[in-house]
């Protein structure tokens, strides 16, 4: 375990960002017995949390914990990072937390976890009582837009500098504010979130200063979003607002499942989200839906029995495949019923790109995992922290993603208490 340089004898610790990541690491720290000084850049903390609790805040999810742990991804990711994290603060660990708070929480059947209230407000209201209990300070309206690594006596000069060379040492760091406000600490934990929902404060307006300072930093990406397609007037006019249910989605090799909505731009929803990654590599974004995944071609050729013409028609009541499915499908003549069989197992739909990353639920890219540790320390200024949607890792909905900055939250903490040398 590597120990600081210096060991304050009451060690500070600031953290930037009152998001989930940055709320559960300060939390924490203060758990320990560190000095935490939460900054926010607006007049509160959790906005975007309070904007996922209008969806009932999904929290987490029930599946099982070995199938839970490849929900995540990221170029360069370590190897068994998040089997590891997952494995010190895990769903179960989650849903408990809630409950000390006394949030009761319920699996739906899907396997999503939500508060049995259904709304996120109350949560983060106990939640930041409890913060202030423990002796955390909360500074708002604070941007930060300088940071500055503080060494101590320099070995060949014998004066304090900021960290530029190789072999500095880390005494601590300065920070800057929009305002103008400064301060000192020992450690920081920078939980700025991504560039989604730029209006809850997590605008990625601190990619810039992490570049200054530099770090490799990936352009952040819309994940978790709609997809563009120019619909025919035709269909928009039969199904817009619709669903696809119970269908299959594939874009390359990678396979989901679950729903689809066919909206004015193109199309949303669960599966398509699934698929993010792998559509942002492809040259030319495409998608193929199964409508009918536990039927071949065979068995749905076999359900049209005798019929012989208004093959499309007859599939809405044969093969149930809904009228979204219709519509997407209406835009040719069928003549037979094998054609039609193979379209409805494999309809392919090309994709122009994704929404703004403004709209999307949550971004992708971020700060690389080449420059930080196991630790979520950075690895050329010891004692600055990266957690949550500011690193470059993404997930699916469905509880992951809250539950990715819980779990970077608390281990980013807990990095910091072994770093400060004051864990027991």
């Amino acid at each position: 375990m590597m120990k600081p340089i210096v060991s304050p004898p009451n060690p500070s610790v600031a953290v930037i960002g009152g998001g989930p990541a940055g709320l559960r690491a300060a939390e924490v720290a203060a758990l320990a017995g560190l000095r935490v000084t939460l900054y926010e850049a607006k007049p509160s903390v959790g906005r975007k949390f309070l904007v996922a609790g209008k969806g009932g805040l999904n929290m987490t999810h029930g599946e099982a914990l070995d199938r839970f742990q490849t929900r995540y991804a990221g170029p360069g990711q370590p190897s068994g990072f998040w089997p590891r994290l997952l494995g010190d603060f895990d769903p179960g660990a989650l849903r408990q937390w809630a409950a000390g708070l006394g949030v009761e929480t319920f699996q739906a059947t899907t396997g999503r976890v939500y508060p049995v209230e259904m709304k996120a407000a109350p949560l983060l209201r106990r939640w930041v009582a409890r913060l202030r209990g423990l002796g955390v300070t909360f500074e708002m309206n604070h941007r930060l837009v300088a940071l500055k690594p503080l060494v101590g006596v320099s070995d060949q000069k014998g004066e304090s500098e900021a960290v530029g060379g190789s072999g500095a040492r880390a005494s601590g760091f300065q920070l800057g504010f929009a305002h103008g406000a400064t301060a000192t600490t020992d450690a920081v934990i920078l939980a700025l979130g991504g560039g989604s929902w730029p209006e809850t404060g997590s605008d990625g307006a601190w990619v810039g200063l992490l570049q200054s300072l530099g770090l490799a930093v990936h352009p952040l990406a819309p994940a978790n979003c709609g997809w563009e397609h120019d619909w025919p007037a035709q269909v928009l006019a039969r199904a817009e607002g619709k669903p696809l249910k119970n269908i299959q989605v594939r874009a390359g090799d990678t396979l989901a499942v679950g729903e689809l909505l066919i909206t004015r731009y193109g199309l949303e929803g669960g599966a398509l989200y699934q698929l993010g990654a792998a559509l942002r590599a492809m040259s030319e974004p495409a998608i193929a839906i199964d409508f009918k995944p536990t039927f071949s071609v065979e068995q749905l050729v076999a359900k049209m029995e005798s019929a012989r013409r208004n093959f499309l028609n007859e599939a809405l009541v044969r093969w149930r495949i809904g009228d979204a499915a219709h519509a997407l499908l209406s835009d040719r003549p069928w003549t037979d019923a094998v054609s039609l069989a193979r379209a409805v197992k494999q309809c392919v739909i090309p994709l122009k790109g994704p929404r703004p990353l403004a709209e999307a639920i949550s971004s992708a890219g971020g700060v690389g995992w080449a420059e930080i540790d196991d630790r979520l320390m950075v690895r050329r200024f010891p004692g600055l922290f990266v957690a949550g949607e500011m690193v470059d890792w993404e997930a699916p909905t469905g509880g992951y993603l809250m539950q990715g900055c819980f779990a970077m939250g608390t281990h980013a903490a807990r990095s910091v208490v072994e770093w400060l040398g004051q864990c027991g």
